[in-house]
């Protein structure tokens, strides 16, 4: 089992060599993040993980202790995925992420799983809304879209 993280985070572009780790953060995030997607962190999901999003979304890390420990990957505005180390959870290393995003593009926008309580607890601390709500069709769970406005924008 991992360690605690210790050490401020560093935020840094994924690179390739960052794959192995980038694909466990996500892994071990996502399954305790998504219990109700068969096969979530392995399999052919790991697959297009490794294939499609590390290398076509512009991704970024965060690294402490000399390790990634979370991961960060935009399409544009739009967060495709943040998956933040359960040993890192709750450091403020996911909210540093979404504020470099908001840093980088303004405005904010992603989709989460109704079911995936903590990451909505997460992002409503964030000052994203619920915009609107779909089925994915894939696994026949309930998607929110959720919106942020720029930071200039906000208050």
């Amino acid at each position: 089992m991992p360690e605690h993280v210790s050490a401020p985070a560093v935020i840094r572009r994924y690179t390739a060599a960052d794959e192995d780790a980038a694909v466990d953060v996500w892994s071990r995030a996502g399954r305790a993040a998504h219990p109700f997607i068969p096969g979530e962190g392995g399999g052919e999901r790991a697959r297009k993980m490794r294939e499609i999003y590390l290398v076509h979304a512009e991704n970024w890390v965060a690294e402490a202790d000399g390790r990634v420990v979370a991961l960060l990957g935009l399409l544009d505005a739009e967060i495709g995925g943040l998956f933040v180390a359960p040993e890192a959870q709750g450091t403020g290393v996911g909210r540093r992420l979404v504020e470099h995003a908001a840093a980088l593009h303004g405005s904010l926008a992603l989709d989460v799983y109704e079911k995936n309580t903590g990451a909505r607890s997460f992002y409503a601390r964030m000052g994203f809304v619920e915009e609107s709500r779909r089925v994915d069709e894939e696994y026949d769970e309930v998607m929110l879209r959720l919106t942020r406005p720029a930071p200039e924008d906000r208050g």
